[in-house]
């Protein structure tokens, strides 16, 4: 049985530009850029604290993330205004229910 996936939506504020790149590439494995420092991923929740343990080892003090589960309702309100379909789920996904 496969695990849920759920829409994250992972902001990130880091102020050096080596450690900026190193979660950038990071993230970039795991969702889509939607702005420099803004992702969405779709992930379980076991890969969501993955991700959220690889980005501590990479991110200090001073720099600031943010982790956002988005339920179906809340993803479905979201709108960007210069990317018309911007959260359309590719068609191959497969959903049981």
């Amino acid at each position: 049985m496969a695990e849920k996936q759920n829409w994250y939506l992972i902001c990130y504020d880091i102020r050096d530009p080596k450690r900026w790149r190193k979660a950038y590439k990071l993230l970039k494995g795991y969702g889509e850029s939607l702005q420099f420092s803004i992702f969405r991923c779709l992930l379980t929740q076991r890969n969501c604290e993955k991700l959220r343990w690889e980005l501590e080892k990479i991110l200090e003090p001073e720099d600031a993330l943010l982790l956002v589960g988005l339920c179906e309702r809340c993803r479905e309100r979201l709108c960007g205004c210069n990317r018309p379909g911007a959260w359309i789920e590719s068609s191959d996904a497969h959903q049981i229910f």
